[in-house]
């Protein structure tokens, strides 16, 4: 065993993995590499769920050449039936001889029993290569396994004075067009997108991702609207995908009109007259949606700050200066002092075109 080998083939299979970013929804992105050798005799990654895995892909790649191979997984094999047959069954029948894998399926049922049926099988097994690397590829799927929520990152736009839209509510553009497209990339590899009635009522938002060419899936569209005022002629509910309404009100007609436009209206309970995020994360995981990518004005970002459901904050910050007037990012009353400030971490900042990305999580 060679670790900079070892670390070299998974490097290889984490770029496979990346592939299937804005496609294996609600599956793990995952790449395999078979090396025999040292010569890479077979290599695929998961293309989108219920299509084949991407060890599956590798073996049909290698043929003959499998048997003896060393096989590099960013996740743990597959061990039980699920729309597809395990994966552990296919690399045992193909005689392989060493499984390396980044990190353990959280999933409760692999959760390390992949790795024991190879070992029962006479394969040698290791875990744990460039582990973070996977995690962070998966960090939705991992969370939802892990602890029944999505990852939520919540994305703001803003000037450098810390404004979002000036007094009238004109916005187009604070960022740039490379920051916008980069937008475009978050929402490609989230589940779903939310946002707040405030933001369709003002923009009428589209709430798509628009990647040129590439080949995206929709994410899913959630507007929080506890009064029900979402209106039957948005222009989402004639895009493709799916929108959902989460309110609190029992207004049957309204929930006819809606749901003949192209809506789903979801009933959730509320806090102090605003939906229950809590719950509304828990049904959302219930539904498979591993990431959540939240774009919204500064009353849906303050709810989501004092509630403590955001995993990651996404800051487009551009050299530009709105003035006293304008729009703020969040709407937090009641704070008063030093200690009752919203505090975060900053983990990433670079630069995309002329703005500023700045990537944080809360916690000192």
């Amino acid at each position: 065993m060679n670790p900079a080998v070892d670390e070299f083939y998974m490097a290889h299979a984490l770029r496979l993995a990346r592939r299937g970013l804005y496609t294996t929804d609600p599956n793990p992105r995952v790449g395999c590499v078979l090396v025999k050798q040292g010569q890479v005799v077979g290599e695929g990654w998961h293309r989108c769920a219920g299509g084949p895995h991407a060890e599956i892909e590798a073996l049909k790649a290698a043929g003959d050449r499998a048997g003896g191979a060393d096989c590099y997984v960013t996740l743990e094999p597959c061990c039980h039936h699920g729309r597809t047959p395990p994966c552990t069954d296919a690399l045992i029948h193909a005689g392989i001889r060493r499984v390396v894998a980044a990190m353990v399926d959280p999933n409760p049922l692999v959760a390390g029993q992949g790795l024991e049926r190879l070992r029962a099988a006479g394969i040698e097994t290791r875990y744990g290569v460039l582990a973070a690397d996977a995690e962070r590829l998966n960090r939705g799927f991992c969370k939802r396994m892990r602890e029944g929520r999505p990852w939520v990152t919540v994305k703001m736009a803003a000037s450098v004075d810390g404004r979002t839209a000036m007094a009238s509510g004109e916005s187009r553009w604070i960022t740039s067009r490379q920051a916008r497209h980069d937008v475009h990339r978050l929402r490609a590899r989230s589940s779903a997108i939310v946002t707040g009635i405030g933001t369709v009522l003002a923009d009428d938002p589209a709430m798509t991702a628009r990647l040129g060419d590439e080949k995206v899936r929709q994410p899913l569209r959630v507007v929080l609207d506890s009064r029900l005022r979402m209106p039957t002629d948005a222009r989402m509910l004639s895009l493709p995908g799916k929108t959902v309404v989460a309110t609190s009100s029992d207004d049957r007609e309204k929930h006819r009109q809606l749901e003949e436009a192209g809506a789903e209206v979801w009933v959730i309970g509320c806090n102090d007259s605003r939906i229950d995020l809590w719950e509304l994360m828990t049904l959302l995981a219930q539904l498979e949606v591993n990431e959540i990518l939240v774009e919204a004005g500064p009353v849906l970002n303050g709810a989501m700050a004092s509630r403590g459901v955001v995993d990651e904050w996404i800051l487009y910050l551009a050299p530009s200066v709105l003035g006293d007037d304008a729009r703020g990012l969040f709407h937090l009353p009641g704070l008063e002092t030093m200690e009752q400030c919203l505090k975060l971490q900053f983990r990433e900042i670079r630069r995309i075109g002329p703005d500023l990305k700045i990537c944080m999580k809360s916690g000192e």
